[in-house]
């Protein structure tokens, strides 16, 4: 393992259009979006669209406002969009079938639809313009039909299985056209720091490995109201299911590093001086005297959920979301806030007590008592723990810094993973490619996560010093979602000033006074999460 000190400039921010969209071959466009003007409404859709809002106050110092927005749009229908497969046209001719691929691509699959009988069209799909991506064409799509239902839809797609094609029904709804007119449905709790005599906080419940329902969060912490936060850990071959992908922090207490340069929400018990700010990583521990980097905290060793690691790190040491990076060499600590054991497998362990070590084990996988933490060291870096005996002084140091300096985390504090960045200074700055939300050489990507619409969490602050916490519904005909530049423009037109992404899509919740407000997308309801953000009285 070899330490690193990344420290990047800022990039200056830009306005974002909308997502166009046209049949390919064709010379129609769509309006861009609204950039994003605070006003009377939203920033989404067409300006006439009629807006309902309800305010109410759930203790002092935190508002829920409940907003609607637009209406049944007629001229949206469901639809089948076709997986194209690579051709020898494609940057990978080995990939698997792709949402979107290059134009020829997509051509050869909807002439090979349209010759089994099917109405295939080609549909191009552009990029938006953010901070650090151009604007321009994305990709082609392929898609089949127009149906009022989606049970018609879902007859088609069951119509393309059966002659050898996959296909998935999608609502054209969720596609990011500005000109579509809704509804959207937007919750919005505010927390004033002059007024709000409550806690305002994080919780991961009984430990880090497993994943807990945002209404059971709230419950166990008696929560006025509580949303989901931070992205975790889902695929347990990606490391444990509801470890914080990314920076993790509760009443004080880090649990887990950042995902380097990526931005973080930082929050304090009394809701005073909540801000956005970029992490990087500077834990170390000393042993015996000897100062050594840690690779991170409470994880699976070798498993970098989101990446953002070490240059050791493969593929990248860069944020890549939804990626999981490897590194078969790495220094890890761990706290009893983990689970109740530490991850198995070959390596070394040491585990430590009132700063001296009191047991080495040349294999990983230990039960932590009370007061105990452990080191576990991996390939190469076993040799780190060499010669170690019990006795020996052990200091932990887990940091987080930004800018170069240490982020004090004193008792009260959470910190939350997010992005990408959505706001900064009272402007659209979306930093998708620096937050990882550009896959090179994987376009799907980007369209299903970022131009397509889905349920959002979004946070910040506005400019009056107010913890703002929002979630949109959507992935249904009457919850559009939002994509991410409409994330961005939804910010600014409630009065963020600073705004970030949190995990959304089947996590996005809202809970208040211990009913789930929110329309949790997930066909078996509300999603287990790895943490949620807590409003106490």
């Amino acid at each position: 393992m070899t330490g690193r000190r990344r420290t990047l400039q800022r990039s200056a921010a830009a306005f974002v259009c909308g997502v166009a969209v046209a049949a390919a071959g064709t010379t129609g466009t769509v309006a861009p979006a609204l950039a994003g003007t605070s006003g009377a409404h939203l920033d989404l859709g067409p300006a006439d669209l009629p807006e309902s809002r309800t305010t109410t106050t759930l203790q002092p110092g935190v508002t829920l406002t409940r907003i609607t927005r637009g209406g049944t749009d007629p001229s949206l229908r469901w639809t089948e969009e076709a997986a194209i497969p690579a051709t020898s046209t494609s940057p990978d001719p080995d990939a698997p079938p792709k949402a979107i691929s290059d134009e020829a691509s997509a051509r050869a699959e909807a002439d090979r639809l349209t010759a089994k009988g099917f109405a295939a069209r080609v549909e191009r799909v552009r990029q938006p313009q953010t901070a650090d991506v151009a604007a321009g064409v994305l990709g082609y799509r392929v898609r089949v039909g127009s149906f009022t239902t989606k049970a018609d839809a879902d007859a088609e797609k069951a119509r393309l299985a059966a002659a050898g094609e996959t296909a998935s029904s999608v609502y054209t709804g969720w596609d990011g056209d500005a000109s579509d007119r809704g509804p959207w449905h937007v919750n919005v709790l505010r927390i004033d720091p002059r007024t709000f005599s409550g806690h305002l906080g994080g919780s991961f419940g009984p430990d880090l490995y497993q994943r807990e329902r945002t209404s059971d969060l709230a419950a166990a912490g008696g929560a006025t109201a509580a949303i989901n936060s931070g992205f975790f850990v889902l695929d347990p071959a990606a490391g444990a299911p509801g470890d914080p992908a990314g920076a993790g922090v509760y009443d004080g207490r880090i649990v887990s590093e950042s995902t380097d340069d990526r931005p973080a929400l930082v929050l304090h018990d009394d809701a005073r001086g909540s801000a956005v700010r970029r992490l990087t990583w500077g834990g170390t521990v000393e042993v015996d005297g000897r100062s050594l980097d840690l690779d991170g905290m409470d994880r699976v060793p070798g498993l970098i959920r989101n990446c953002g690691g070490d240059a050791t790190d493969a593929p990248t040491d860069l944020p890549l979301h939804d990626v999981t990076c490897a590194d078969g060499s790495e220094l890890v600590a761990f706290t009893r806030e983990y689970a109740a054991s530490t991850p198995q497998g070959p390596g070394r362990e040491v585990v430590v007590e009132k700063g001296a070590i009191t047991a080495v084990r040349d294999s990983r996988g230990t039960a932590l008592a009370p007061g105990q933490t452990a080191l576990q060291a991996t390939g190469d870096d076993v040799s780190l723990l060499a010669g170690v005996r019990v006795g020996d002084e052990v200091s932990l140091h887990p940091r987080l810094e930004s800018g170069g300096r240490p982020v004090a985390t004193p008792r009260g504090t959470t910190i939350t993973n997010g992005g990408p960045l959505l706001v900064r200074d009272g402007k659209i700055d979306i930093t998708q490619k620096r937050d990882g939300f550009v896959h090179p050489g994987d376009p799907s990507f980007q369209y299903g996560w970022f131009i397509k619409r889905n349920p959002r969490t979004i946070a910040g602050i506005d400019g009056q010093g107010r913890t703002v916490l929002i979630t949109v519904d959507g992935r249904t005909d009457q919850d559009l979602g939002l994509s991410g530049p409409e994330a961005a423009a939804v910010a600014k037109s409630l009065g963020l000033v600073d705004a970030i992404n949190l995990d959304g899509g089947g996590s996005t919740t809202m809970v208040v006074d211990g009913q789930v407000i929110s329309h949790p997308s997930d066909a078996t309801g509300e999603r287990p999460v790895g943490d949620a953000l807590l409003i106490r009285p």
